[in-house]
């Protein structure tokens, strides 16, 4: 088993990654000062296919395991649903000793995880995360949140989990698309702080995209690792931590304006991340070669690089100035200036977005 700790005091929790292991959770879980009420949080799909291993791994070890399903997909990650989980749980009477178990994608893991911030004032939780996006990014690093009409992961908190458990065996039932949605993430990694791993996924992308388990453990490691070390030296995204937002500006943006419905969240942060790039190079900070080596990986692995003609781009302009990570007016976006090289919070004009965006 491939153990990752993130170090953050009394909050610091493990990562643990192997095939096979989603029947023992119970077992594990009894390493934990958590009370004997459990309730999973999923959906449909994903319960179909692993509910029944993670509720009976448990009930094994005597929990008293409830289990809560919202609908599938990123237009139901909103205050609604996040009332719904708080309302299941106060009817089932959790205490501050209970504990919630995310299982499933991004989605579930963020809702689940801004739920356990909020009830009692705060409870633990395990994220179980079944797609490579969740594994890579999403279960990691303590943020949640849910979105709003307005904008996406608007409404949030920082509430770290006490375990990230990742089966890679969840991933030979994930479809094709979602499979490559959280390759975009993987790229990320390459792109902000490791360029040896680039390398490396652009020299392995046959085994990869075949879902060699070796190779994907591999990646999924090394992905995991990069985002502790980031978290461990930045928890609250004070500085360093803003490096994970790379692509994500316009990225949100595009997920906001189509209403959450058009993309998976990967397929927008790939498009974000090449638009970006297209932005430092636009301003003088990234060259020609580099950037097109950027747009050809994601290109390569079946990922969007391109914002489609038929989208407003106005509206896009004016989602893009409501993102959180903007200042007192100002637009700030994290752009490459090379490969494992990155310019943080760089301030950017209106004219120079609208001029990238437009082309």
């Amino acid at each position: 088993m491939e153990k990752i700790r993130v170090e953050l005091g009394e909050r610091s929790y493990e990562i643990l990654i192997d095939s096979g292991i989603l029947s023992s959770i119970g077992e594990r879980l009894l390493r934990y000062s958590v009370g004997k009420k459990i309730a999973i949080v999923s959906n449909p799909k994903v319960a179909e296919l692993y509910a029944d291993r993670v509720v009976n791994s448990l009930k094994k070890e005597d929990f008293d395991v409830s289990l809560i399903l919202i609908p599938d997909g990123e237009a139901y990650k909103d205050y609604f649903w996040a009332y719904h989980i708080l309302t299941k749980l106060l009817e089932i009477g959790f205490d501050r000793k209970s504990c919630l178990i995310a299982l499933g994608g991004g989605v579930v893991g963020d809702i689940t995880g801004f739920v356990a911030s909020l009830y009692m004032r705060g409870i633990a939780y395990i994220q179980i995360p079944t797609t490579l996006l969740a594994q890579v990014d999403s279960s990691v690093g303590g943020k949640t949140a849910v979105n709003h009409s307005l904008g996406k992961n608007m409404i949030g908190t920082f509430w770290q989990p006490s375990l990230v458990w990742i089966d890679v065996d969840t991933l030979n039932s994930l479809p094709e698309r979602e499979f490559l949605s959280g390759i975009a993430e993987v790229i990320k990694y390459g792109i902000i702080w490791d360029k040896d791993f680039y390398e490396l996924l652009e020299k392995n992308k046959n085994k990869i995209l075949n879902r060699d388990k070796h190779c994907l453990i591999k990646i999924i490691k090394r992905s995991c690792e990069i985002k502790s070390e980031i978290v461990s030296r930045d928890e609250r995204e004070s500085s360093l931590r803003a490096i994970l937002n790379y692509g994500h500006s316009i990225g949100h943006a595009l997920e906001t304006v189509t209403d959450y419905c058009s993309y998976l969240h990967g397929e927008a942060i790939s498009i974000g991340m090449v638009y970006e790039a297209r932005l430092s190079e636009m301003l003088g900070f990234l060259n020609k070669e580099e950037f097109e080596r950027i747009r050809k990986i994601f290109k390569e692995y079946g990922l969007p690089v391109d914002i489609p003609s038929v989208l407003d781009r106005s509206e896009l302009i004016r989602a893009v100035l409501l993102d959180k990570k903007n200042l007192e007016g100002k637009i700030r976006i994290v752009i490459p200036e090379g490969i494992g090289k990155m310019k943080i919070n760089f301030e950017v004009k209106v004219e120079d977005l609208m001029r990238v965006i437009n082309e």
